[in-house]
């Protein structure tokens, strides 16, 4: 079994995947072509079209993350290999600090309490009762249900959307455009964990974005592509006390890195981090990496990606 591995740190996974696979020749995409050419499988993170173009026997393709844009643009991807993906992989507990940081930033005034403290300003800040503070999550796959679940069990009233009808345990699980519109028009933080699709394309528009009620904050840990970044400039306005949204906390974007000139950067309700929220703990994602090339290996059924959904 020859399996080729393309992600930053390869040479660390390819370590571990070693270690677990003793008979396996594992090695990086940094390889001579020769050496990487007609591999068996390919674990890898937005890999160079040339590595597909080399292979000419793949059976699989594990995709090094829970994210299959990138790879599913790719033109050279062969269309007859089954592709995987990381499903959490211990993601999802990160995934759900994050998210929950940003909920409690605005929960509890501290954007307020930062423009304060510019100006000197002693000035507490009413808390709300959590009952009173409504959380959206849109996208309801393994990550997003953790994440709408560990909301839930922190206080806050969840109301969760997806594609299809979901059930989750003291989450109000809504679908459709119907559902969509009336999550929006009830939360006051709106948390974005969809996968990057036609459908889901700025999903947040300015359309959407005015549904929201007034003082709401945006949290998207999710995809770039989920927001339209000039409607959501236009509703946060020019500073703390213009605009119809309070602010919103953003770890990916359109464009990656964020270039510099870019008005997000500098906006003052806005914090930006850069596509850190969730980063895949190793030893949990080598766990499910091998238990894949065992069953592709061992012609098991697997839960692959379906290239037309996207996800």
């Amino acid at each position: 079994m020859k399996i080729v591995v393309h992600i930053d740190d390869a040479a660390q996974w390819q370590n571990a995947i070693a270690q677990a696979l003793p008979h396996a020749d594992v090695v990086t995409s940094d390889a001579p072509p020769s050496e990487r050419a007609n591999a068996d499988y390919l674990a890898v993170w937005k890999a160079p079209a040339h590595l597909f173009e080399e292979q000419t026997q793949l059976k699989g393709i594990i995709n090094l993350g829970a994210g299959v844009d990138h790879l599913l643009k790719t033109p050279e991807l062969p269309k007859d290999v089954p592709i995987v993906k990381l499903r959490d992989a211990g993601m999802s507990e990160l995934m759900a600090d994050y998210v929950l940081y940003g909920v409690l930033y605005f929960y509890r005034s501290m954007d307020r309490y930062a423009a304060q403290q510019s100006s000197a300003r002693w000035q507490p800040q009413t808390v709300p009762d959590k009952a009173n503070w409504p959380v959206g999550v849109l996208g309801l796959g393994a990550i997003g249900s953790y994440v709408a679940s560990a909301l839930q069990q922190a206080g806050f009233p969840v109301l969760g959307w997806s594609r299809t009808p979901k059930h989750i345990n003291g989450v109000r699980c809504l679908h459709g455009d119907e559902g969509l519109n009336d999550l929006l028009s009830q939360v006051q933080s709106v948390v974005t964990i969809l996968p990057d699709t036609a459908a889901t394309r700025h999903i947040l528009d300015g359309e959407r974005l005015a549904q929201l009620p007034k003082g709401a904050s945006v949290i998207n840990p999710g995809r770039g592509s989920l927001i339209d970044e000039q409607a959501l400039l236009d509703a946060l306005g020019q500073d703390e006390r213009s605009g119809h949204l309070r602010g919103a906390l953003l770890d990916v974007f359109d464009k990656e890195p964020l270039p510099a000139d870019h008005p997000l950067w500098r906006h003052p309700k806005v914090i930006v981090t850069p596509h850190m929220a969730a980063p895949t703990p190793l030893n949990d994602a080598i766990d499910q990496v091998i238990s894949y090339l065992h069953a592709f290996d061992a012609g098991e059924p697997v839960a692959t990606v379906d290239p037309k959904l996207g996800y």
